[in-house]
């Protein structure tokens, strides 16, 4: 994947038709999930926004000693946008290789490695969302508990890696609910874990892997025409972090079929995500 040089699905409900999820916030009493992710957007916060630069326009003296008059403007109007721009602070950079960009966000206080080839998708539901831009099914995106309505220490709050795991296939399946008829879904929790990143923070990592089965005859009255067949097979990956008492989610999505080509990048993004400190 590292190698296109292109410029992030999930099964949707009706508002999430660019193939991106959310994962709801899991309570701090318990692994009761409950609706708490926001993008930004609802939140009252601008979209995220990339590679702000700021004005090429210098203001140069003509011969006469005066200013020309377009160019104060350019001036006056560029260093408006950098101080309107300047608290949300997206930055983009190539990593080493060029392989992969980095998104700081520090606004939002988290940040993260993607490939270079991926492509941001606007009004997908989630703080920021990712895809690649030939393989549709893969993507990742980050979710953000409400401000609001959270007050979280540590990830720990969500219990062991164990249970957290269990609330987070619990909630893709509650978002995979259909109401189609002869749709059956199968699920399981692959991994879960917990690591101390360099940031000296605790996060866990988990992994699922959830099949979904159809039939494109449902109302034939012979049982034999009714027969269900595998419609798509997916690796769903997760990271959790807490700061500012807020918990974080990193969802990252591929088919089954394609793990082995796409592991590594996901991998790569798994591990430099980071939750920081929002500075006041």
């Amino acid at each position: 994947m590292s190698s296109r040089t292109c410029c992030s699905g999930l099964p949707a409900t009706p508002r999430r038709q660019a193939g991106h999820h959310t994962l709801p916030l899991p309570a701090a009493c318990g692994l009761a999930f409950a609706p708490e992710f926001v993008s930004s957007s609802r939140r009252g916060r601008p979209p995220p926004l990339c590679c702000t630069s700021t004005a090429r326009n210098r203001v140069v003296a003509s011969c006469s000693g005066k200013v020309p008059r377009r160019n104060v403007v350019s001036t006056l109007l560029s260093a408006s946008t950098v101080l309107l721009l300047r608290p949300r602070q997206i930055t983009l950079a190539e990593t080493t290789g060029g392989a992969f960009r980095e998104y700081i966000d520090t606004f939002d206080g988290y940040s993260f490695i993607y490939p270079k080839g991926w492509i941001q998708v606007k009004g997908a539901g989630a703080d920021i969302f990712f895809r690649d831009p030939v393989l549709l099914d893969v993507n990742m995106s980050v979710d953000i508990s409400s401000p609001s309505s959270s007050n979280y220490k540590t990830v720990e709050d969500l219990g062991p890696p164990e249970k957290a795991a269990e609330g987070v296939l619990k909630q893709y399946l509650t978002e995979f609910m259909s109401t189609r008829l002869g749709v059956r879904r199968e699920s399981n929790v692959l991994s879960a874990s917990s690591k101390v990143a360099d940031d000296g923070k605790l996060y866990y990592e988990v992994e699922v892997n959830i099949k979904s089965y159809a039939s494109n005859n449902e109302l034939a009255v012979m049982p034999k025409d009714r027969v269900q067949s595998l419609e798509w097979n997916r690796r769903y990956l997760t990271v959790l972090g807490v700061e500012n008492n807020q918990l974080y989610a990193l969802r990252l999505q591929t088919p089954e079929r394609l793990l082995s080509e796409e592991e590594g990048d996901l991998r790569r993004v798994m591990d430099s995500f980071r939750v920081n400190k929002i500075q006041a």
